[in-house]
């Protein structure tokens, strides 16, 4: 099968021929019609995520498409069922191996390049939102790198759960998105005044934190008195540094979120998530913004986008010889 596979780390991915993955008894092999890119993509590839596979692997963490052969113990799928998959990594090829607990079945409203674009981010911020934050009606929500795939579906949650969405974004195409999608408020990450600006909103209940970085302190400044402060990853590539002082003046709670680290301890809870999170998308009460498709063949290129965030939403790169 033709696979985008990094060999070594230091240089470019590169399309090969290789093996069709075996399955063991309890996964699945879908057929790839359309793969989900993300940021933790690039960092699997430069090998600095934490969940970097050994060499060589291929990359691509979500993935639709439809089942082609099942494992001797797996239950409740069949050959020709339309499936979406977080397998981790191995999606940027023709077929994908997959354990049976990383798949749900997808409704047939739902198209495979949208199904593929919602597992990770949208899964992400629905986890996070409801089982970690506890989000309430009628609370401030302020999002970080709101203009990223993560945090339009940030945004979306947010506001289908009843609360007012206040956004950080760089650029005027990217606030204009985030007001699209229910932001109340859209401010550059280049202002000098988002302080000033959210405490005279009343300060933030909750802050959604993708980025890192510096843009950490001056959103720990907007907190209100019992805050909760998600950090959801570090897209900056600056991990910050907390000084326990500023959480108890505010009694601020800084929580940890892991989104795959569930399906080790809890994976009733994100499986959970997920169904009520693709019921929201199939019925669009959540409206994913895809930004652009590439055909398999340009899946470099995508990624090179990627990296230079150049995205507003999603990337999807197609599966070989098909469409999504």
């Amino acid at each position: 099968m033709r696979a985008l596979q990094i060999k070594n780390q230091t240089r470019k991915p590169v399309f090969l021929d290789i093996a069709v993955p075996s399955i063991s008894p309890k996964q699945i092999l879908v057929k790839t019609k359309a793969c989900g890119l993300n940021f933790a993509d690039l960092l699997m590839i430069k090998g600095s995520y934490q969940e970097t596979p050994t060499l060589p692997f291929v990359p691509g963490m979500e993935i639709a498409g439809n089942v082609v052969a099942v494992g001797h113990e797996v239950v409740g799928f069949k050959v020709g069922d339309r499936v979406a998959a977080f397998p981790g990594y191995g999606g940027l090829a023709e077929l994908c191996a997959v354990d049976i607990s990383r798949c749900l079945k997808i409704p047939k409203n739902l198209s495979f390049k949208t199904a593929a674009s919602v597992l990770i981010s949208y899964g992400t911020s629905h986890l996070a939102l409801t089982h970690r934050a506890k989000i309430k009606s009628g609370e401030n929500l302020l999002v970080l790198g709101a203009g990223g795939g993560v945090g339009l579906t940030a945004i979306e949650i947010g506001v289908a759960l009843g609360a007012r969405v206040i956004a950080v974004a760089r650029g005027r195409n990217k606030l204009d998105i985030c007001k699209k999608y229910g932001a109340e408020i859209a401010l550059d990450s280049t202002d000098d005044d988002i302080l000033s600006t959210v405490k005279n909103l009343g300060g933030a209940n909750i802050i959604y934190d993708p980025v890192g970085g510096n843009s950490f302190l001056t959103a720990l400044r907007c907190c209100k008195p019992e805050a909760r402060y998600l950090i959801i990853g570090f897209a900056s590539g600056d991990i910050p540094q907390i000084k326990a002082n500023h959480l108890l003046l505010k009694n601020i709670d800084i929580i940890g979120f892991n989104w795959g680290g569930y399906l080790s301890f809890e994976p009733e809870i994100l499986a959970s998530s997920l169904k009520k999170m693709l019921k929201l998308v199939a019925n669009k009460t959540l409206k994913p913004h895809i930004s652009r498709v590439y055909d398999f063949n340009q899946a470099l290129e995508a990624l090179g986008h990627l990296q230079a965030r150049k995205s507003i939403g999603k990337l999807v790169v197609r599966g070989l010889n098909t469409k999504c």
